[in-house]
């Protein structure tokens, strides 16, 4: 397990919870926001956004696709209305091809037909050019029948390396 007491972490938390828990279960802003699960990103603080103000979608890359579900959710049943898509710099999902996580993975399973069956069924969705994802993802959502048209969909690239963001589209 992780070196993280996370007990007593909570139990920090927890001390300073306030009225949080009489946050409503739609968020105030009603906005979505997309984004990736890298450790080095805290959405929250980079957009100035509070507890109960949005919800935030985590996924490798900050995947429109992976994060449909939970879109439909968040607006049919809890009035979210926008979308921010954000992806950022240095991350991983630049770094690999399908293929190559394929093969890392069966490499790692030799001879285990169930693994190769299993890792040769998913598309990881690596990408080779960030601002052409972040346009890919827009365009997917804005063309979907299933994502409300009502709210503003925009992408946006947060940088590493500065904590700044940049409006792609």
């Amino acid at each position: 397990m992780a070196q993280v007491d996370f007990k007593q972490a909570n139990e920090r938390y927890a001390a300073n919870f306030g009225d949080n828990g009489k946050l409503s279960i739609p968020p105030s802003k009603n906005l979505v926001v997309v984004t990736c699960m890298d450790a080095r990103l805290k959405p929250e603080e980079f957009l100035g956004l509070n507890l109960g103000e949005a919800h935030i979608i985590r996924n490798a890359g900050g995947l429109a696709k992976e994060s449909l579900r939970s879109i439909i959710i968040s607006q049919r049943l809890l009035g979210t209305k926008d979308v921010l898509v954000i992806h950022h710099s240095d991350c991983g999902m630049l770094t690999f091809t399908d293929e190559q996580l394929r093969s890392k993975v069966i490499n790692a399973h030799p001879g285990n037909a169930t693994v190769s069956e299993a890792v040769n069924g998913l598309q990881f969705g690596p990408f080779p050019d960030l601002d052409s994802s972040v346009k890919d993802d827009v365009a997917f959502l804005k063309n979907h029948p299933l994502v409300l048209k009502e709210g503003n969909i925009t992408g946006w690239v947060y940088e590493v390396e500065t904590g700044k963001i940049r409006e792609v589209v």
